[in-house]
């Protein structure tokens, strides 16, 4: 994780056009964006607003119309797709609205083969000992996704995101399949990450008490950025959500 200060994502000018037949849809029409390391910004918009297309470009996911996105200096526009895989495998964790683990695997196992994926070996147990520390799930190491709370997969799901200890952490709709109660208990987990370990988060929500959880608000409509403001903070001085 990349210590507070210093801009750790830009982007620039973004346009993302789709071709639905003959016909030109347009998903973003000229989006800026600067995030500074160790900020923790939400991003919120209605359905269609063209947050998610957002967060696909910023992650290098795919590729934008024109426009720039930069990560940690790196123009994603000037990278071949293997670069690209390797600069996401190294420097960003998603986490999605659906949880999306391996069903046969136990939480360890599951940690396990996402740190493979990324090229870094198995890590040792310890280390995932304390991952899962980290997001509370400590004591349910050795089971299988089916054995868990859908609040509890999604705190996985999370740690799974941490495994390669990326720059920046991009959450789609982290809490979109959770109820009231799971999804307070996630965005009380992203702002203490946020808080104690300095981790850069960009997080996606049409929800606007979600949105609030972080420092600043940009604020979507029709591919376009039509407001940046600091959020009314529903964090109290010890880091717990009011």
């Amino acid at each position: 994780m990349m210590e507070a200060g210093g801009t750790i994502l830009k982007v620039v000018d973004l346009r993302k056009i789709y071709k639905v037949g003959k016909v030109e849809v347009p998903a973003l029409r000229g989006v800026n964006i600067e995030i500074q390391a160790g900020e923790f910004v939400s991003i919120m918009g209605p359905s269609g607003c063209g947050k998610s297309t957002l967060l696909h470009l910023m992650g290098g996911l795919a590729r934008p119309s024109s426009g720039k996105v930069i990560v940690d200096g790196t123009d994603l526009s000037r990278t071949s797709d293997a670069e690209r895989t390797r600069l996401r495998r190294n420097k960003i964790g998603f986490v999605f609205q659906r949880f999306n683990l391996l069903p046969t695997l136990t939480v360890q196992g599951n940690l396990e083969i996402a740190r493979q994926i990324f090229g870094n070996g198995y890590p040792g147990k310890q280390e995932i000992a304390e991952l899962i520390g980290v997001v509370g799930l400590a004591h349910k190491l050795h089971h299988k996704p089916v054995e868990l709370s859908v609040g509890e997969q999604q705190r996985v799901a999370v740690a799974r995101a941490l495994v390669n200890h990326p720059a920046i952490l991009l959450a789609d709709e982290p809490t979109g399949n959770l109820d009231s109660q799971n999804s307070r208990q996630i965005l009380e987990l992203l702002v203490e990450l946020n808080r104690t370990k300095k981790q850069t988060i960009v997080m996606i929500t049409h929800n606007p008490e979600a949105a609030e959880v972080g420092h600043r608000l940009i604020e979507m409509l029709d591919g376009r950025v039509v407001d940046h403001a600091n959020a009314p903070h529903l964090v109290n001085t010890a880091g717990e959500l009011c």
